[in-house]
């Protein structure tokens, strides 16, 4: 790829139903990528093109990132429409982890919702620059300039509005460009034909209002805007001056260009492609980082440039009909096919067969891509998040994000001829998403899958019976609790056996005392080692650790993963014969169970945010069913005939409150749910759960 200054890799990102598969139908239209335009839920029934997967074309929901690329004037856009239902947030992470830029798609009505906050948070942990598009301004109750308000107070974003509406509603004909001071029509069948004109009158001093706000904002990032705008010369700034402003402000994240119109109705695509060749980043104005393996993980800055050593990424895995597709991206260096390449995570040298451009589930053939490209390699087998590079370096890209799953349940499979197909499906999707876990029960002996949600696991379970013909039946969905303490407890413990011959023999002595859970409580263990004066020897230490460590998988109440522990191992005893590796893990094992015991240990549930829109005249039937169910009433928030509801409830409690909604609604409220935090339960709720699971405790002690 020669002029890697003409590439962008953007993905497009929002809150569910916000019309990011719509908007993408129509990039692929007006880029010419396909001649005629599909709806998501539409009556042709063929469907999105980027929605392939029959599933989503049934449902007329993304489940799965899909890519493509096309052509604006002359630049190359590699795009990657991802899922906006939380479910499949892993979807978001992988794409964003490779992206360069994102449009956030947000809707001329609501505006900022609940995933469009999770999506910003994605895309500030990946420091991705996006533009913002307000979609459905022909919607009842559209107002996009006050959207652009919210991106401030809700999203902390800097939003520089770039248009405004010719007319809203039902009366919605273009936008007002405010960098050229002209109107924009989309005319013709499918708003092919882009009219410039001059400003309506009724606009015109709106238009100057914005115009100035939009200088005002680039003031503050050059000082030739500055001062043009102090001298009140708001008209007199050249197009290209205001556009290089906009463009590096919006690079270093300290502005969000905002655009608007209705990807339905196909106004305003060919602007905001505009704005995506103008204003986002190259591959080369990123900085990418990977990790040096020979040298102590040291970070090192990956350069786009195709005549240096090979390192790429695998972000995604799909399993087609015909093997397995890679999806990668180049950071630096290129691949021609029949290269070799070097899998870093298990040092196997693999030979790329195949090279393909990806336009949603149809493959085009290529022979050689280069820095900045997104492709998939056929035929590769590797797990998502390896890197490979030529050999020459060893080097490792850093790894994305991976929430924990919250939700599990059991399946078995209805005939036992259909194990091994029920495995190797199982197998297949773990290794293509690393938020769908599998283990077996070790004292029922049940296949136990876990995930982020029950569409999640709905939709797994759904594509076993379709792709595998695997017919399971299921038990209930399960929270994943967690164990924790509340004090701080001393331990101190002697391990002895003695049965002819060397024996065992180790002592510990120390303090375990509680931390701070935080968010899905990942990192929640700590270790500290306090032993002076060689009371236990070094080389025993990591036994001590290690065996802390094995207590965390199970607690000793409901026999579910501990976290929020801090272990101060401070003194101890061995023997020169007797102790071991083995006698100190076994040792630290009891010490920790002997502290557990008297630290007041309790039971954490996964809390989710719930945001819940329902005509007001329901509003007291939600409110009152969501306090029935243990949540808490955060706020709600008057939307024309609708409110909104934000609570936090616990998710042991949301199962099946859909059917619970819709009844109760008529069918016409919607909610969305995301993952919060942790929390304790209640002592009563506590006292059931140990009853529950009380068996499953002690055979995970033994």
């Amino acid at each position: 790829m020669n002029e890697i200054h003409k590439h962008r890799n953007i993905g497009i990102s929002a809150h569910i139903d916000s019309g990011k598969t719509t908007l993408t139908e129509r990039i692929l239209f007006f880029t010419k990528k396909i001649h005629a335009i599909h709806e998501v839920r539409g009556k042709d029934g063929v469907g999105a093109t980027m929605d392939s997967m029959e599933l989503e074309k049934e449902r007329g929901i993304t489940i799965q990132s899909a890519a493509t690329f096309v052509n604006w004037k002359d630049t190359t856009i590699n795009i990657i429409d991802t899922p906006g239902h939380v479910d499949f947030t892993i979807e978001v992470e992988r794409a964003l982890r490779v992206l360069d830029g994102a449009i956030l798609v947000l809707t001329g009505v609501e505006g900022v919702q609940s995933q469009s906050i999770t999506v910003d948070r994605q895309m500030k942990r990946y420091h991705v620059p996006r533009v913002a598009f307000v979609n459905k301004c022909d919607r009842s109750g559209a107002n996009p300039l006050r959207v652009a308000v919210m991106l401030k107070e809700k999203l902390n974003h800097n939003p520089c509005v770039m248009q405004i509406p010719i007319g809203l509603e039902d009366k919605l004909r273009g936008v007002v460009d405010l960098i050229k001071m002209k109107a924009l029509y989309f005319e013709g069948p499918n708003g092919e034909d882009l009219i410039e004109k001059e400003i309506p009158e009724d606009l015109q001093a709106q238009a100057q209002e914005y115009r100035e706000k939009l200088v005002d904002c680039c003031a503050d990032f050059n000082d030739e805007v500055m001062e043009k705008a102090m001298e009140g010369n708001y008209n007199d700034i050249p197009e290209e001056l205001l556009k290089a402003t906009i463009r590096k402000a919006t690079i270093e994240l300290k502005m969000t260009p905002v655009f608007m119109g209705s990807a339905h109705k196909n106004i305003g695509i060919q602007p905001l492609l505009d704005g995506v060749s103008a204003f986002l980043p190259d591959p080369t104005e990123v900085e990418n980082l990977a990790l040096d393996v020979d040298h102590e993980e040291k970070e090192v800055v990956l350069q786009s440039d195709d005549s240096k050593p090979l390192v790429c990424y695998a972000f995604k895995l799909e399993n087609g009909q015909y093997g397995q597709l890679t999806y990668i991206r180049i950071y630096q260096g290129a691949i021609h096919k029949g290269d070799s390449i070097y899998n870093m995570a298990t040092g196997k040298k693999v030979s790329v067969g195949r090279l393909r451009r990806m336009h949603s589930n149809q493959p085009i053939d290529i022979e050689y891509a280069g820095s900045g490209d997104i492709v998939a390699l056929f035929g590769i087998d590797c797990a998502s998040g390896t890197t490979f590079t030529d050999g020459t370096l060893h080097y490792n890209m850093t790894s994305m994000h991976v929430p924990n799953p919250v939700i599990e349940l059991a399946i078995e499979a209805q005939n036992r001829d259909d194990l091994e197909a029920m495995s190797k499906a199982l197998n297949r999707f773990t290794k293509e998403d690393p938020t769908f876990q599998v283990y077996v029960d070790k004292e029922s002996g049940q296949t136990i899958i876990k995930g982020m949600g029950e569409l999640h696991l709905d939709v797994y379970i759904e594509r076993m019976k379709r792709e595998y013909k695997v017919s399971v039946e299921r038990g209930k969905p399960q929270v994943a609790y967690r164990e924790t303490i509340t004090r701080p407890a001393k331990f101190d413990y002697t391990h002895k056996k003695q049965t002819g011959g060397s024996g065992q023999f180790a002592k510990v002595v120390g303090e375990m005392r509680p931390m701070q859970v935080e968010g899905d409580a990942e990192k929640t263990y700590n270790f500290i080692n306090s032993v002076v004066g060689g009371r236990i020897p070094k080389e025993f230490i990591p036994s001590c650790d290690k065996g802390f460590q094995s207590c965390m998988e199970a607690g000793s109440l409901i026999g579910f993963p501990v976290v929020g522990i801090e272990m101060d191992l401070q003194d101890g005893a061995y023997h020169e014969v007797d102790s071991s590796d083995m006698a100190f893990q076994i040792c630290a094992r009891m010490a920790f169970r002997q502290a557990f015991e008297k630290a007041g240990a309790q039971i954490l549930e996964p809390i989710m945010k719930v945001e819940i829109t329902t005509p007001t005249e329901f509003q007291g039937s939600v409110v009152g069913n969501i306090s029935q169910r243990r949540g808490n009433i955060m706020g709600t928030t008057e939307e024309r005939d609708d409110t909104i509801i934000e609570a936090e409830v616990p998710l042991s409690e949301m199962f099946g409150y859909m059917t619970d909604l819709r009844s109760m609604t008529q069918g016409k409220a919607e909610f969305t749910m995301e993952f919060k935090k942790y929390a304790p339960v209640p002592r009563n709720i506590q006292d059931e759960l140990i009853k529950k699971f009380g068996d499953k405790a002690k055979n995970a002690q033994r």
